[in-house]
C-alpha cells in the first residue's frame, strides 16, 4: 500500500491541499498532512486553520512512498525554506521516487534543478523558474517520478494524475466519475 505526505507551510492554497488529501483518502491510500511549522495547526493563505496529523519531525520518511507540495503564498516560499523537507525533496527524487507539485510550488522543484529535461508546469507567471523544464500548459504533467499541476483551478485534475500514479489510470477515471468531475 502507498502513503503519501502532504505538507503544509503557513499561507498554503487551501483548496490545492485539501483537495489531494481527499481524492487519496476516498481512494483508500494512506495520507498525511504534515505541518512544517512545529505547530500541528497551520493557517492557509486565506485564513483558514487545519489541524495536522503529525509534525514533519514525527515523518518516517522510510515508509513513504510520495512527497505533495501545495502552492500557495507564503505557503510555497515557507516550505521551500524549510531546509529538512528539502534534504527529503533532493532524496526523494534522487531515489526515483515520487515528488508533486503544484502552482508556485514546481518552483521549488525547478530551483533544485529537478526539472531539467522533464515536462512540467506551474502557476502562470512562475513558468521562469522552472529550471531545465519543457513547460507545458496541461492543468497537471507527469514526467516520470515527478507530478505537476498549474493551479487551484487544476487540484481535481492534479489530485488524479497522483491516483492514475498510485493506483491506475482506470481507477482515476472511476474515481473522477464519483465525484462528478468533468473535463
Amino acid at each position: 500500500m502507498s502513503k503519501v505526505c502532504v505538507f503544509f507551510g503557513t499561507g498554503y492554497e487551501e483548496i490545492e491541499a485539501l483537495t489531494v488529501v481527499d481524492l487519496l483518502r476516498r481512494q483508500g491510500i494512506e495520507t498525511d498532512m504534515v505541518s512544517v511549522t512545529g505547530e500541528k495547526t497551520v493557517t492557509g493563505s486565506h485564513k483558514i486553520k487545519v489541524e495536522m496529523d503529525r509534525l514533519i519531525e514525527e515523518v518516517d520518511f522510510d515508509g513513504v512512498d510520495m512527497i505533495v507540495l501545495p502552492g500557495g503564498m507564503p505557503g510555497t516560499k515557507n516550505l521551500e525554506a524549510c531546509e529538512f523537507l528539502m534534504k527529503q525533496v533532493d532524496a526523494f527524487a534522487s531515489a526515483g521516487k515520487f515528488v508533486c507539485a503544484i502552482c508556485a510550488a514546481p518552483s521549488i522543484l525547478g530551483h533544485r534543478g529537478l526539472l531539467k529535461g522533464k515536462k512540467a508546469i506551474a502557476y502562470p507567471g512562475f513558468e521562469d523558474q522552472l529550471e531545465g523544464a519543457q513547460v507545458v500548459y496541461d492543468p497537471a504533467v507527469r514526467d516520470g517520478n515527478i507530478i505537476t499541476g498549474r493551479g487551484m483551478g487544476c487540484a481535481i485534475d492534479f489530485g488524479l494524475e497522483i491516483v492514475a500514479c498510485l493506483k491506475g489510470r482506470e481507477e482515476s477515471r472511476a474515481l473522477a466519475e464519483k465525484i462528478v468531475y468533468i473535463n
